[in-house]
């Protein structure tokens, strides 16, 4: 069965130049993976505990009513202890600059970025917009103002 899914227009930049669009990796992938647009002979060194901001090369068109989440790659998470610092970052709808992505080395040596990499992924998600209204009361819970660790540890 096809379904038919928005399209998003994709402005790959110069320096995106020989990497692949993301894509899905299987049929119920919710993200695509991004990769790493710097130079082929200046890889990115990143020394534990230190942060990166690293290019993709792409700039995208979201239609109203989207949002993209930028979220971490579990296995670099894992093997290495690198994530995305600001997890999830948003892409938001009207946002037409490259996507860059936010790195952290929470490992314990340095982790190095190369060309091509995949450092995040991406995933495309509706967004709903509310209003606010004013209360002097909210309805009861079960729950009620109960804060961390109030629902118990199983």
């Amino acid at each position: 069965m096809s379904e038919l899914r928005p399209l998003v227009a994709v402005k790959p930049l110069e320096h995106f130049d020989g990497l692949e669009l993301p894509a899905y990796e299987t049929s119920d992938s919710a993200g695509m993976d991004l990769r790493a647009a710097i130079p082929a002979d200046e890889p990115l060194h990143v020394e534990a505990g230190r942060r990166v901001m690293v290019p993709t090369g792409l700039r995208i068109a979201l239609p109203s009513g989207f949002e993209a989440q930028i979220r971490p790659r579990s296995g670099l998470a894992l093997n290495h202890g690198v994530t995305v610092l600001n997890s999830p970052g948003t892409i938001d709808a009207d946002y037409r600059g490259e996507i860059n992505v936010l790195l952290i080395n929470h490992g314990a040596g340095r982790f190095t970025i190369e060309r091509g990499m995949r450092i995040a992924q991406m995933v495309i998600a509706t967004v709903t917009q509310l209003e606010w209204m004013t209360s002097m009361e909210l309805s009861d819970t079960e729950r009620g103002g109960g804060g961390f660790g109030s629902t118990g540890t199983r």
